[in-house]
């Protein structure tokens, strides 16, 4: 298969890759897992395009849906043989793999290679910086790598034995050494010797210290969990919050989006809601900036109407699924669904978010919800989570 096409020639040349197989045994489809509503190699991706110093950035896999996906996220795609493709292959096999197919005999102008792993979810691209602008400093090997206190043990058949420190002369913290944990995120090295040696350690070594709280490397379905979990709160530096160049279309949920989900219904049958003032005010701002407003409602009601009218945006009701409807108003329109925020906040909205670039979560949402969306609001359903959103994508307070 003819390989993608690479950039022309730059120096110095700092290549990326980003392995991701298809198999995992551990978390099956791991590497297309959403974590703050991206899948784990588009975020891997994002962080590399986002990063200053890299002139390509490679995915290396034998999986057609990553290929897609990086593709479109803006990766040169490798495809990575069987051979190297199994649970025993190792990360720097699918590096060697993808410089030849890349290179060929002019594999020598590579001058840092740069491994970054997908299953860290926030890596960012100053951490990626980091690492290649302490090998092009001079280190021959360098890693991201956080501070460690903890005290470690092994087990050993006899009972656990003390590994970093003497179990009866327990030094505190501050009289310890310091002590770095491998983050397994990021890691660049000299291009010359990795392709002599194989390997992502040699020469001189250097750790790129990160904070200790964005570590976290999804190895078991629990660890996905606490990523989705943590990844509204973990900020990345590169896709935080959507900003007017993100995004072309703004989707609303009604119920529980608009509203804050409580319905007075009268003895006659009737329904009434509550919305909020600050909402109109936000919707008729993203209306001004020429960004295009749909409102997307399961529920077929009359209330939803008269709401769409006053703010004068279009309303598609009675919808069973949400993300086809969705797809096809944005092929009606012409607007490329990476560029869409979808705002809701229960699992009827989990199919739209599926289908866009900006996810968003009111603060009220269910867990699902929440752990799905790239970004959460402060303000919870009908108390302005629309103003909220239309604030961030304008750049200013409404």
């Amino acid at each position: 298969m003819t390989p993608d096409p690479l950039p022309s020639d730059v120096r110095p040349e700092v290549v990326a890759v980003i392995p991701a197989r298809g198999g995992s045994k551990g978390v099956p489809g791991k590497n297309l897992a959403a974590v703050g509503g991206v899948p784990l190699v588009v975020r891997a991706v994002r962080a590399c395009l986002a990063a200053t110093r890299l002139t390509a950035v490679v995915v290396s896999t034998d999986d057609q849906s990553i290929a897609d996906a990086s593709r479109q996220a803006g990766a040169v795609v490798v495809t990575r043989p069987p051979e190297i493709s199994g649970d025993t292959a190792g990360s720097e096999e699918a590096v060697a793999h993808a410089l030849d197919v890349l290179y060929g005999s002019r594999v020598d102008r590579v001058d840092v290679v740069v491994l970054v792993q997908c299953t860290s979810p926030f890596t960012t691209p100053t951490e990626i910086d980091e690492v290649v602008q302490a090998v092009l400093a001079g280190a021959d090997s360098a890693f991201t790598a956080a501070r460690f206190h903890g005290f470690l043990w092994r087990p050993e058949p006899d009972g656990a034995v003390a590994v970093n420190h003497h179990h009866k002369r327990r030094a505190r913290r501050q009289e310890r050494p310091v002590e770095l944990l491998e983050t397994g995120a990021a890691y660049a090295m000299r291009g010359a010797g990795f392709l002599a040696k194989q390997r992502r350690f040699f020469g001189t070594i250097q750790a790129v210290e990160t904070p200790a709280e964005r570590v976290l490397e999804i190895d078991e379905p629990g660890d996905l969990e606490r990523a989705r979990m943590l990844a509204p709160s973990l900020s990345s530096g590169w896709s935080t919050l959507p900003g007017r160049h993100d995004v072309d279309a703004v989707v609303l949920d009604f119920d529980g989006t608009q509203t804050d989900d409580r319905v007075w219904l009268s003895a006659d049958g009737s329904e009434q809601v509550a919305v909020h003032r600050g909402d109109g005010m936000g919707v008729a701002a993203l209306r001004r900036a020429g960004i295009e407003v749909l409102i997307l409602s399961t529920e077929t009601d009359p209330v939803v109407s008269a709401r769409a009218g006053k703010l004068g945006v279009e309303c598609r009701q009675g919808i069973a699924g949400k993300g086809a409807a969705l797809t096809a108003w944005c092929t009606e329109k012409g607007i490329d669904p990476r560029r869409v925020l979808y705002l809701g906040n229960d699992v009827n909205d989990l199919p739209g978010f599926a289908e866009v670039g900006w996810p968003v979560a009111v603060a009220s949402a269910h867990p699902p919800v929440r752990a799905a969306a790239r970004a959460v609001t402060t303000a919870p359903g009908g108390h302005g989570a629309v103003r909220e959103i239309a604030s961030w994508i304008l750049g200013k307070d409404l």
